[in-house]
């Protein structure tokens, strides 16, 4: 475990070394010191470290010594880590690890992670993990207890469920920073006990609420904040930012790997002039693609000053603005004494590339080079054998009979839209050969499956979807959220069988098949939601994924995010669960036939 000291151990340490006593272990000279407390850039600073906190900044000279390592920064702007207030770490396909490597080397060096696609696995237990794994890293990682496990009681079936005494119990580890983003907000504003009762212990623990609430409802919105929510990420429309921000709640700006929302969210900054005080800027769910391509958080912060806000104030969303939400500003979100030494060196404050990346007064990347070993997590074997089928599936699983006579029928589908978690739907018009309801490509209505893999109830669920494109083959996934059951949707049934068995042997993930052949696939052995392989490795994979949903026809943008999500039911209008097609609209399980 990383034995990160607190400021109480270290003080009288600092103290010496700021008065020139002790000698600091590192000094940063002749830097612009990026001043996130005041908003200013002040040249020809000197930042001085010891046992891995800021002791002094000013003119360090009489803090070196002859075992102080020293940094010229000159022409470089000294900046503090930057912080990412929400994101789902399983997103990124990683381990907790290999992600830390890839955001720390684009500058992020705080996280506050909402582990829920775990917790639908595997619980506690798996949130548990997570966390640990991430208390061995130099990337500091704090996490937020999920609240919402499984997503809906009511028409889906998860691997585990997280209840108010799980909660309270996991708010009392070391670095959790509060409750992950409640999802259920209907639930907390008609007075759901689970939801009031999570947020009630979050509150008496003095830990932060996050929140997620996408509707664009005044009274909605107001009885959530007065619950003790205090966040949201959802917030599409500068708009809906401006009236949250009115109400007191902290607006997260979000830019991940399918979701854009900084470019009309900011104007907030740019065109109504708000205090920026109560923003900040958060990834939520980023592909491996994106982190290499565009960066972490260090992306968002780029977007925001393209949209023409000031880059220090830019820097300040994604540093102490993010510190002060989670109140841990004594440790984090700036660079002054005692705080942590989590400092970025930068050459321009408008790319926000760093060419060094330190935390805990240690340099951890230099020019793109991770100069500090890692340590390695192993998840127990249990974790990594998650895919519980009752048996070996075969075509004739994937067959939906018809319970008419006529030589066609009429179908509920489910229409995804591209870039979108919205579905709706819709009704086709399908042909019947021997008794079975046959997909139809020249249509765009293929097949669609949703199976138990918690469980081994055999259980699977049979609908269509519309809006994909394929002309051959099929696709599946564990990572089908929020309860990630396997999906599974294609052309024809024996490629449909052929997808999920492959997928059941390599203990989950995502796959693409087309006449009885893999084309690509992304081995996930961690709970079916996570590699083991470096980040390397699966950007290649994930890479070839995306060639093969194209290859069987797929023209859709991020086409895995999408099939990920028709299963989350609880997103308008229509999605499938394990139990059946779900009309989120009229909260009810629907046949996939419309019997006349």
């Amino acid at each position: 475990m990383n034995k990160r000291k607190k400021l109480y151990e270290v003080s009288q340490h600092l103290s010496k070394v700021a008065r020139g006593i002790e000698k600091a272990d590192l000094v940063i000279q002749n830097g612009t010191l990026v001043n996130v407390l005041t908003g200013e850039l002040l040249e020809n600073i000197d930042v001085a470290i010891g046992k891995g906190r800021v002791a002094y900044i000013g003119k360090a000279d009489h803090t070196i010594g002859e075992k102080t390592k020293v940094i010229d920064a000159s022409n470089r702007y000294i900046a503090p880590g930057f912080l990412d207030g929400h994101l789902h770490i399983e997103s990124t396909m990683l381990s907790v690890t290999e992600f830390a490597k890839a955001a720390m080397a684009k500058g992020t060096t705080g996280i506050f992670m909402d582990p829920h696609e775990i917790a639908n696995v595997f619980g506690m237990e798996g949130v548990r993990l997570m966390h640990e794994e991430g208390q061995q890293l130099p990337l500091k990682v704090y996490t937020t207890i999920p609240s919402c496990v499984p997503a809906t009681t009511d028409f889906e079936d998860a691997g585990a469920a997280l209840g108010v005494e799980e909660i309270k119990t996991g708010l009392q580890w070391e670095n959790v920073a509060g409750l992950g983003e409640v999802m259920n907000f209907p639930g907390v504003v008609f007075g759901d006990e689970l939801m009031l009762g999570e947020i009630a212990e979050t509150m008496k623990a003095n830990k932060t609420v996050t929140g997620h609430f996408p509707p664009e409802d005044d009274q909605m919105l107001q009885a959530y904040i007065a619950s003790g929510v205090t966040s949201d990420h959802e917030t599409v429309t500068r708009e809906q930012g401006l009236e949250k921000l009115r109400l007191g709640m902290h607006l997260m700006i979000r830019e991940g790997s399918a979701w854009h929302d900084v470019k009309e969210v900011i104007k907030v900054v740019t065109e109504d002039k708000v205090n920026t005080d109560n923003i900040s800027l958060v990834t939520d769910d980023v592909y491996p693609q994106t982190l290499v391509e565009k960066g972490h958080l260090n992306h968002v912060v780029r977007r925001a000053i393209e949209e023409g806000v000031n880059p220090v104030t830019a820097i300040q969303m994604a540093t102490i603005n993010v510190a002060r939400y989670y109140h841990l500003e004594q440790d984090l979100g700036a660079i002054a004494p005692g705080k942590f030494a989590d400092i970025l060196l930068i050459d321009d404050l408008q790319q926000v590339e760093p060419t060094t990346v330190i935390t805990d007064g240690e340099v951890i990347f230099d020019h793109g080079k991770l100069i500090k070993v890692l340590p390695s997590f192993t998840y127990p074997e249990h974790i990594r054998n998650s895919i519980h089928l009752k048996s070996a599936l075969t075509a004739a699983d994937f067959s939906l009979k018809s319970k008419s006579e006529n030589a066609e029928t009429d179908v509920n589908v489910i229409k995804v839209i591209e870039n979108s978690a919205r579905t709706e739907k819709m009704v086709a018009t399908l042909q019947v050969v021997d008794g079975v309801i046959e997909p139809s490509i020249e249509k765009d209505i293929i097949q669609l499956a949703c199976i138990d893999r918690h469980h081994a109830s055999g259980q699977i669920s049979l609908g269509f979807a519309h809006g994909f494109q394929f002309k051959k083959g099929a696709v599946a996934s564990t990572v089908a959220h929020d309860s990630h059951n396997m999906l599974v949707m294609g052309t024809n049934q024996e490629d449909m069988a052929y997808a999920a068995n492959e997928l059941a042997k390599i203990g989950g993930g995502m796959i693409v098949v087309d006449n009885g052949q893999v084309l690509a696939k992304v081995s996930m052995p961690i709970a079916g939601l996570m590699s083991d392989q470096p980040l390397e490795t699966v950007v290649e994979e994930v890479q070839q994924l995306e060639k093969a949903w194209k290859e069987i026809g797929c023209p859709l943008h991020a086409p895995f995010m999408t099939f990920s999500l028709i299963a989350l039911p609880v997103i308008p209008e229509v999605r499938i669960s394990n139990r059946g097609i779900v009309d989120v609209t009229e909260f009810k399980l629907i046949e996939t036939e419309i019997v006349k």
